[in-house]
């Protein structure tokens, strides 16, 4: 939580035991809280603003100083047991849905951003009615900086008025459920100098419903370490897409599109079609063409970034991409297609037939767990069955080094910041047995030492072997 949430819900409890206690009520500065916790209330909604997670403190902050001012006639009224349950309300949800906070990334660098609106001009959006529409996408760039750098903690997610009640929308949750994400903020400065020396660059690809900012734990630890990594928003794939004029661009639900999903990964004969369309290809080829670009635009900025941040510092001969579930699929599928890809991580996705088959010509590693976690996180058995048989046998088909990684325990949320999200859902089983932390810290140790290895060279003997730092996980290593 924010240091004046604290503060607020602190001074109302301790305003409730001064009003309920004849003790306390004697001893003048103690005496004195009640006024001090309506004061803090009002500090918190105007420094940190409001958020209804602390309605119900708002209220009793204003309900207890009101007891104070007028004293018995309204003490009498509010009661022990009314004090009581006013706080076993007013307590929880600020605590169980909290302004949340990233640890500081372990690498030598600090964290800049900046975003991108791009429009694809020689592509056809094909999700939209309009034959004239073309194909907008929303690009964050993370970059190294200098630690040092000044100005604000850059803001976990943009349009939150429209991103959060398309994440509730998900889960059946009210819509007002996730508006708090506004008040997050990351490690990462907006627009500040990139540091010296140019950077191997990585393409983030976000989960079905995700929003490119959802693997911010991993982002930053692999910046901090020297990468640029670059972030797609998929319209209609993503959660929520809000572009600069106020366009807010709302996904379609997995089920909606999960047919043309399936049908890139195990093609039919017979093409499903979507708004009176058919896809013999899918969605994901599509989604690749989306990679495509943004490596062209990178490239484009490298040679002359209108703003003069960009160029000469992108390292366009060492390119990789990683992406989780969906954003997995692609990583796989352009890892087979794109050839500025020299290195690929793909996390707990199954594997495209034309991936699978002919076998991948550059390093690949996976990150996912056993068929015992996913029936445990309650997943059917052709999922399981699809999963686990396509990576393995991808992975067993490599051209390339290849690395397998399972974590036991470890639930599919585990590898996005949704573990971050509310200290509840590990006891909610959301979030599975294994600790969230200890599995964030093996995907970032991982995943580092994965491309340093494949795009600068470095020897990385984690990827070698068992690992005394890492016992728990399973890796087997093939090279052809």
């Amino acid at each position: 939580m924010r240091p004046l949430e604290l503060v607020a819900l602190a001074t109302t409890t301790l305003s409730f035991l001064t009003l309920a206690l004849p003790r306390l009520r004697g001893m003048r500065p103690v005496n004195h809280v009640p006024p001090v916790a309506l004061l803090a209330a009002v500090a918190q909604v105007v420094v940190e603003g409001a958020r209804w997670q602390l309605f119900p403190a708002y209220a009793l902050a204003l309900s207890f100083f009101l007891v104070w001012l007028w004293g018995r006639r309204l003490r009498g009224l509010l009661g022990v047991s009314p004090g009581v349950l006013g706080l076993l309300v007013a307590l929880p949800p600020p605590v169980v849905l909290p302004v949340f906070t990233f640890p500081e990334p372990t690498g030598p660098y600090g964290v800049g951003t900046v975003t991108y609106h791009w429009t694809d001009t020689s592509r056809q959006e094909t999700f939209s009615a309009d034959p004239a529409a073309r194909r907008e996408l929303m690009t964050q760039v993370w970059y190294p900086a200098a630690r040092s750098s000044g100005g604000e903690r850059a803001a976990y997610a943009e349009g939150v008025e429209a991103l959060a009640p398309a994440l509730a929308r998900m889960i059946d949750l009210p819509s007002f459920t996730f508006d708090h994400l506004r008040y997050v903020t990351t490690n990462a400065r907006e627009s500040v100098p990139v540091s010296a020396g140019v950077h191997p660059v990585l393409v983030f690809l976000e989960g079905f419903n995700g929003f490119r900012q959802m693997n911010t734990f991993q982002v930053e630890e692999l910046v901090s370490h020297g990468y640029v990594v670059v972030a797609v928003d998929h319209p209609y794939i993503a959660a929520s897409v809000t572009f600069p004029d106020g366009r807010h661009v709302t996904g379609f639900r997995k089920n909606e599109l999960n047919a043309l999903v399936q049908q890139s990964v195990s093609p039919s004969r017979t093409a499903p079609t979507f708004q009176g369309r058919s896809y013999p290809e899918g969605i994901v080829p599509y989604l690749v063409r989306d990679v495509s670009f943004v490596l062209d635009r990178l490239t484009a900025l490298n040679a002359s970034d209108p703003e003069r941040l960009l160029t000469g510092k992108l390292d366009m001969r060492r390119v990789g991409a990683f992406g989780v579930s969906l954003g997995g699929i692609v990583a796989g599928e352009a890892c087979r297609t794109e050839t500025r890809l020299g290195a690929c991580l793909v996390m707990d996705a199954p594997m495209p037939d034309d991936v699978v088959s002919p076998g991948l010509g550059r390093p690949v590693l996976w990150i996912t767990r056993d068929a015992r976690t996913m029936r445990q996180e309650k997943w059917n058995k052709v999922d399981i069955v699809q999963h686990q048989t396509s990576m393995r046998t991808a992975f067993g088909n490599l051209k390339g080094d290849g690395y397998f990684v399972q974590v036991p325990d470890m639930f599919h949320v585990n590898l996005t910041d949704v573990p971050s999200w509310s200290p509840l859902f590990p006891y909610l089983g959301v979030t599975g047995p294994a600790d969230p932390g200890r599995v964030h810290e093996i995907v970032n140790a991982y995943s580092t030492a994965f491309f340093d290895r494949h795009l600068r060279g470095s020897r990385e003997p984690l990827l070698d072997g068992p690992s005394d730092r890492y016992p728990e996980v399973v890796l087997h290593r093939r090279r052809p």
